[in-house]
């Protein structure tokens, strides 16, 4: 196993933008990090590469963050290839007790240990539950595209995309380049609230610009400022969406698969079974873990990427390398300046405050949905038991999860938990999701098998 100075691990968690930075930001220092991915192959969601011998080219796989991706994709493979660097690929950590990961592979679990923890989770897609969205065929907008980019499959004949965030418009493009058909990008932010986080937005005036020209290249496509009613659909799938236009017309559109998603909300689990504190955060209602503008969430623990703040895969590089130079500096070993990179940040956090102003959170748009509406999805609970849940134990999520079981399938409230406390909130009366509280991670964040997680591992350290 790998040590840093000292005898100590360093282990970092994901090998997205963020991961790949704190490893090459500690491997110049001389350490030899040990890397934990999900993924077979480095890069991450935002960066995904597909499968050896994929023929699609990196300019249709990543459009202009190509130079960006294969940068990334270099240094990697060119720490794994120098030695520098240890990588468990198909990797999850699923636990973290004592000092320790409990990770799951494709031989089973182990426990890894580590004196140094970079989490680099990164985030997932955010979803507003809508009437029919229960039924095969509804997918996530990260799903659509992660099919994309590393199976080169477009998830449906007639797609579409409905939801807000610059991803929505994103994958459109990526998806009709591809040769995908496209029937309408369904934008529940108005026209004006897009406007009015333009203020933000002038922080990267070219990525606003490539948003907007993206969407006059959907011209007659994209739509802002729709109600989403409801999702029609038989045994085979999505047949149609019904939708209220801007004005509040009616409107009925023929599909046969459906991308959903809201922006990100950051992937936290691990942050929370390592002892991390959260706070709420107004701006993108969503609780995240508290760090210092190094990334320090508490002693020998470092958050970077989208699973600390959503900044995008810039952000995450750069929060990568604080998180990396935060520890070397705790490690007593002379550390990079990280003064540009500081500065670096404070712009993108005004630009990300843009974007989750213009592209909100419809919160507003869960109390009104209809009691027979799938809130999650694993466990087949509706908005009424949920309501239900409230009415008799009151409004605590935690509490609604054991009486309702919101949040107790494969995904453990990733997909439902935001929608299900804006939803809790409404009913016990608050005047904000924050009051609900939030819920608690716990081991495995994973599904693993049973037999894995009977098997007495020893330390591999």
């Amino acid at each position: 196993m790998a040590v840093s100075a000292g005898g100590k691990t360093c282990v970092v968690v994901g090998a997205g933008p963020a991961g790949i930075r704190a490893a090459q930001t500690l491997a110049a220092a001389g350490l030899v990090p040990v890397i934990v991915d999900e993924g077979a192959r480095a890069g991450g969601q935002i960066y995904r590469r597909p499968p050896a011998g994929f023929t699609r080219p990196a300019e249709l796989l990543y459009g202009s963050e190509t130079a960006k991706a294969v940068a990334l994709h270099a240094t990697f493979d060119g720490l794994l290839a120098a030695g520098s660097i240890v990588h468990h690929p198909r990797s999850s950590v699923i636990g973290i007790a004592d000092g320790r990961l409990q990770v799951l592979d494709d031989s089973g679990c182990r426990w890894l240990g580590y004196d140094h923890l970079i989490l680099a989770t990164g985030a997932m897609d955010r979803i507003m539950p809508v009437p029919g969205w229960e039924n095969p065929g509804v997918y996530g907008l990260g799903a659509m595209q992660i099919a994309l980019k590393a199976q080169g499959a477009a998830l449906g004949r007639c797609i579409v995309l409905a939801g807000s965030g610059p991803l929505l418009t994103l994958l459109a493009m990526q998806l009709l380049k591809a040769g995908g058909e496209v029937a309408a990008v369904l934008d529940t932010a108005p026209m004006s609230q897009q406007l009015g986080g333009s203020p933000g937005l002038s922080a990267r005036p070219i990525f606003a610009l490539r948003g907007l020209a993206m969407r006059t290249r959907l011209a007659g496509r994209y739509h802002a400022g729709v109600r989403l009613d409801r999702i029609e659909a038989d045994s085979r799938g999505p047949v149609a969406v019904l939708w209220r236009d801007a004005s509040g017309r009616e409107r009925r559109l023929a599909c046969d698969a459906i991308g959903l998603g809201w922006h990100l909300r950051a992937e936290t689990r691990l942050a929370d079974l390592a002892g991390c504190d959260f706070a709420y955060d107004e701006t993108w209602r969503q609780w995240l873990p508290r760090a210092d503008a190094m990334g320090r969430a508490r002693p020998g623990v470092y958050l970077a990427g989208d699973g600390l703040r959503i900044l995008g895969a810039d952000g995450a590089e750069i929060t990568g390398r604080l998180a990396a130079a935060a520890c070397l500096q705790d490690l007593g070993l002379p550390a990079p300046d990280s003064a540009a990179d500081l500065y670096r940040l404070r712009r993108l956090a005004r630009f990300a405050r843009g974007i989750a102003r213009a592209f909100p959170w419809p919160a507003e748009r869960a109390p009104e949905l209809p009691d027979e509406t799938v809130i999650c999805r694993c466990e087949g609970v509706t908005a009424a038991a949920l309501r239900a849940a409230v009415d008799f134990g009151g409004g605590e999520v935690n509490r609604v999860k054991s009486l309702g079981r919101v949040g107790m399938g494969r995904c453990q409230g990733r997909y439902c938990e935001l929608a299900a406390a804006e939803l809790v909130a409404a009913q016990a009366g608050y005047g904000n999701a924050r009051e609900a509280g939030r819920l608690r991670g716990q081991a495995p964040v994973r599904p693993a098998p049973i037999a894995s997680l009977l098997q007495d591992a020893t330390d591999d350290r």
